[in-house]
Order: structure tokens, then C-alpha cells, then sequence
């Protein structure tokens, strides 16, 4: 009988495991000198200043194109600006809006632009740094982007899209192997607050992970080697009529890798990981399904035979109107200045419903049903 192997990804997730044995195993003192910058720099180019925009005063006399400026700042700020600067001996450490393992902020945002009154068509870097969409480059890439993405319906309707890239070694510098988990991590924050930062300025992100990853990294001008594609997400305009689209399936399997060496050497099995899972380009034409709406059961967090617990709570007010939520994802901190306090039972109430039941907060401004690349990989 042939033997079982594990996957690609299962035997990764075996040799960077947290427990003493690996973390003791693969600890290594920190070459300060060699840390990769946070950021891109960019020789050529043209910058989109966005910092004139943050806050525009409250004139009806402003057009619609600055308002829409306007709007368009807030939610890259909001999604990953800077927030916060440490003085340190040499260049100061800056902190941004998505909190990030070790601050290294191994994520990158591009957008895309189909070609617009305000954007013109190409790609785009934001440069949280300065605040602004360095404009790299200036041909038309969107049938590429629809091509890459195998021809994803949200892409016929929108005409801009964010894509999230992982510049591996920000991350692998420090965490080694263990990195890919961080940078998983780090981009599912990034994608959080995408998310809340456009309920905040009427743009509606849609997620596509199902892509053709080599489709993409050329389209981006990546080096595979240093940098490859995590997410794209195109986003509508919801001040417009035709903002309003519906939903589709947003990933597409993988196929499962057996055929690997297990003696790949410590330092390249990030990239070995990356690398298997790829999904190939295809001509084949994808069936993109809209995602069934499977009815919540009517209590998740009792069971028949244990002790019963009254779960309902009043949602948490985010004071939309005083830019409450705004204030928070700016002034928030990633700590580990743990208090040992206990978790009261009424912040795990709200904490389980701003999770689970985002249909409370449309009244607040919410999307009721936002986009996920796995539901089922979010229930406890």
C-alpha cells in the first residue's frame, strides 16, 4: 500500500510549529545592519499627493472630484497609513493603521486603475511614508488583471482594484521559515481594515483570492523571488448606481502538492511553500458562483447538554458620526502589554457579535454581509 504523504503545506506547518523544540531550534541574534526597509522607493514615477485631501473642509462649493480625492485618502489611510512614529538611533520606526507581527510590515498595497478622470490607467504603490500613489506604471493593464484573475465578474464592473503583495524577507529577516504564518497574519489585518475603511468612505471591497499567481507577479513586476501576490481586491464606488454589485465565490483551490523533498534546507522553505501552492494559469473558463447564504443556527454557543448562557448584546456604538471608528483604527496599538486582567463576559458577548453577526451593525454602516475567502475557517 503506497504511503500517505503529507502536504506541502501540512509539513510546513509541522517544521514551524510553536513549540520549544523548533522556536529553541531556529533562534538566531538579529543582524540589525541587514533589515530590509518597510517601504518601496521608487526612482521613476509620478506622485498623487493625497495628504491635501485628509481633511477638506465642509464647503458645498467642493466638486465632486476632490470629494471623491477625499474619500479615496481616507480609506488608504484608514487601511494603512502611518499612525504613530519611535525615535530610534537611526531612521525613526513608523507605525501604520494594520498592525503587523514584529512591526515589519512585510505587506504591500498597489492599485490598479482601469483608467479614470481622476487616476489614469496603470499601477500604482502606496507610499504610506509620504501618504501618496506613486504611479509607476502608465499602460493600461486591466484585461491583464481580468486574465489574471480568470476573468472574475466584479472586474467587468469596477474601475479600480487593490492588490496586496508580500515583500518575504521584511518578515523572514527575523521569523526565518516561521515568516509565511506572520505574513498571512499580517495581511488578513491589512484586508480588516479595508474592509471598515471603505464602509467609511462608500467604496465596497471586493476579495478575489483565486488568481493565476505567475499571471499576476508579471502583470505587477515582481520579482517571484521577493515578492508575490496574496490578494486582489477590486473595489467598487457605492456613491454610484452602478457601485452596487453582487457577490461572488472569492477563492479558487489550489491543488494539493505530495511531491516534494522532505530535506528542503531551513531558509528555503518559505519559498518552496509559496511556490507549490500556486494556482497555474488556465484558459479554462471559471464558473464564478455567488455564494450561498446559509441560514445562522439559532444558537451557536449552547449546547443541549452543558450550562446555558444568554449571548444576546446591544452592538458596540462606534460613533460613525463623531468618526469614532476612524479615531480608533488610528490610535490603536499592536502591544503585548498584557493587563492579567479577566475577560469579562460582556466583552466576549460583543466581541463574538461584531464577529459573527455583522447584519447588527447596518444601521451603523456597515456591509452586512462582507466578503470572506472562508467563513467556515472563522467559526470556534
Amino acid at each position: 500500500m503506497p504511503e500517505l504523504r503529507d502536504s506541502i503545506a501540512q509539513h510546513y506547518h509541522e517544521r514551524t510549529k510553536y513549540s520549544p523544540e523548533t522556536i529553541n531550534a531556529k533562534s538566531k541574534a538579529l543582524d540589525w545592519a541587514a533589515q530590509p526597509l518597510s517601504y518601496k522607493e521608487y526612482r521613476i514615477g509620478m506622485p498623487f499627493d493625497l495628504k491635501p485631501y485628509l481633511q477638506l473642509p465642509d464647503d458645498p462649493w467642493i466638486d465632486g472630484s476632490e470629494r471623491w480625492w477625499e474619500r479615496l485618502s481616507k480609506f488608504l489611510c484608514c487601511s494603512y497609513g502611518l499612525t504613530g512614529m519611535i525615535p530610534t538611533q537611526g531612521e525613526p520606526h513608523y507605525l501604520r493603521a494594520a498592525p503587523s507581527a514584529g512591526g515589519l510590515y512585510p505587506a504591500e498595497l498597489y492599485l490598479v486603475s482601469r483608467g479614470t478622470p481622476e487616476l489614469p490607467a496603470g499601477l500604482y504603490n502606496y507610499q504610506a511614508q509620504t501618504h501618496s500613489l506613486m504611479h509607476f506604471w502608465e499602460s493600461d493593464v486591466w484585461t491583464a488583471l481580468q486574465a489574471g484573475c480568470f476573468w472574475h465578474p466584479t472586474l467587468e464592473k469596477t474601475q479600480m482594484a487593490l492588490v496586496v503583495s508580500a515583500v518575504f524577507q521584511r518578515s523572514a529577516w527575523r521569523y526565518q521559515d516561521r515568516a509565511y504564518r506572520r505574513i498571512c497574519l499580517d495581511t488578513g489585518h491589512l484586508l480588516g481594515n479595508i474592509e471598515l475603511a471603505g464602509n467609511m468612505t462608500d467604496f465596497r471591497p471586493h476579495l478575489i483570492g483565486g488568481f493565476a499567481d505567475e499571471a499576476m507577479d508579471q502583470m505587477m513586476y515582481f520579482d517571484p523571488d521577493c515578492e508575490g501576490t496574496l490578494a486582489v481586491i477590486p473595489i467598487a464606488d457605492q456613491s454610484q448606481v452602478e457601485g452596487n454589485l453582487s457577490r461572488y465565490q472569492t477563492v479558487l483551490p489550489s491543488p494539493k502538492q505530495t511531491d516534494y523533498s522532505r530535506r528542503i534546507a531551513d531558509g528555503d522553505l518559505l519559498n518552496y511553500l509559496h511556490d507549490s501552492t500556486q494556482i497555474r494559469f488556465s484558459d479554462s473558463k471559471v464558473n464564478w458562483q455567488l455564494p450561498t447564504v446559509s441560514e445562522p443556527p439559532a444558537d451557536k454557543y449552547n449546547f443541549p447538554f452543558a450550562l446555558q448562557v444568554p449571548m444576546h448584546v446591544l452592538p458596540i456604538d462606534l460613533q460613525m458620526a463623531d468618526d469614532g471608528l476612524e479615531i480608533t483604527m488610528m490610535k490603536r496599538r499592536s502591544t503585548r502589554a498584557f493587563s492579567g486582567l479577566e475577560l469579562t463576559l460582556t466583552e466576549l458577548k460583543l466581541l463574538l457579535d461584531f464577529t459573527y453577526h455583522p447584519e447588527h451593525y447596518i444601521d451603523q454602516g456597515l456591509d452586512r454581509s462582507p466578503d470572506y475567502f472562508a467563513a467556515d475557517l472563522v467559526q470556534t
